[in-house]
């Protein structure tokens, strides 16, 4: 299949620039075997059958998008790929603006912070790879980055005061959750504490990094790639899974990030349980992918050929989401990071 199989129109002014007043206003779009119902998140759980458990994805997003000088004064913005992994004398991944006026050797410095770039990146184009010479990158990022929107959200000036607050789920508590996104798993941004209570779930982590985004230009949906992303899941949520799956009850994934973190984990256990751990995945689901562990999907409106909205297509049916699509932007819905929901509440394929 090509990119433009997951095509579908959206007028500008159906993109999302603000965050809705309270995170349980957002509307949701249902879409199950009887077809496409309304709601809103807030009603979540009227929609639910066979109690199922709730998977969320508790990275907390890193200010990454960082403003840094050379030593003639000219200004550089990088977003940190992976801003939870830097330690001194390790590589920092960045997209950098303005890179090609930069030399390999040169410095960039920010307070204590100084990066020498390398070069660039064997795997991800876009990307230049930077020494870490001097400071803390982490330290640094949460006293002097940016929250690293989405482009299509538009700042004067850059990230407000709200967005730090509502670019982030209330489940991704400082201190407590684990830092290292630099986008925001953005289903789990509708949920407050009163809908929290309601549910039964569990999380784990998936560190989610700027190529998932990215548009598929390829000539066959097949050849497309992202780059990888850390992800770990405890032994107690595992442990919560496989109880879930044994007694026949649903798991309900909370977004993209969730599911390929769990279709991760379900391709390397084959047949048998899910392992806990840490790792790695690129994993690009497909038209061909079998699910063996999600068995519902929440999931905000994507953009047109994105590899997220392949997914979604993967796990709906493509004719029926790209239709559900049609009809969520005549009703009037928010699209992308801070818009609106569909709920599936199933027709994924498993192999377990």
């Amino acid at each position: 299949m090509r990119p433009e199989d997951f095509d579908f129109e959206l007028p500008e002014t159906s993109i999302a620039q603000h965050p809705s007043p309270q995170r349980a206003d957002a509307r949701m779009l249902v879409l199950s075997d009887a077809g496409v119902q309304h709601g809103r998140i807030g009603e979540l759980r009227d929609f639910l059958e066979d109690r199922p458990l709730v998977v969320l994805n508790d990275s907390r997003v890193v200010p990454a998008r960082l403003h840094v000088d050379r030593d003639d004064g000219r200004r550089f913005e990088l977003l940190i790929c992976e801003p939870g992994e830097a330690a001194r004398g390790t590589s920092v991944r960045a997209w950098v603006r303005g890179a090609k006026r930069l030399r390999v050797g040169q410095e960039l410095r920010s307070g204590s912070l100084c990066l020498r770039l390398s070069g660039e990146d064997p795997i991800d184009p876009r990307a230049r790879l930077f020494d870490l010479v001097e400071g803390d990158l982490l330290a640094t990022l949460n006293r002097d980055g940016q929250v690293p929107l989405p482009p299509y959200i538009r700042r004067e000036g850059g990230a407000s005061e709200q967005d730090s607050r509502r670019y982030q789920t209330v489940f991704a508590q400082p201190q407590a959750a684990p830092q290292g996104s630099v986008a925001a798993p953005t289903a789990g941004l509708h949920f407050d504490p009163a809908l929290l209570a309601d549910l039964e779930f569990v999380t784990l982590s998936l560190h989610v990094g700027p190529g998932t985004f990215l548009p598929m230009d390829c000539a066959d949906v097949r050849e497309h790639r992202v780059g990888s992303e850390r992800y770990s899941v405890g032994e107690e949520t595992v442990a919560r899974i496989e109880a879930a799956r044994t007694a026949g009850r649903p798991i309900f994934a909370i977004g993209t990030t969730v599911t390929r973190t769990l279709e991760t984990l379900g391709r390397r256990a084959g047949h048998g349980p899910l392992r806990a751990g840490t790792g790695t995945t690129d994993l690009v689901i497909g038209p061909e992918h079998e699910f063996r562990v999600v068995d519902r999907l929440l999931t905000n409106f994507h953009l047109p050929r994105s590899s997220l909205l392949m997914l979604t297509c993967s796990f709906g049916g493509r004719e029926r989401v790209l239709s559900a699509y049609r009809d969520a932007v005549t009703q009037g819905y928010r699209f992308y990071s801070y818009g609106d929901c569909m709920l599936i509440t199933g027709r994924g394929r498993k192999t377990r």
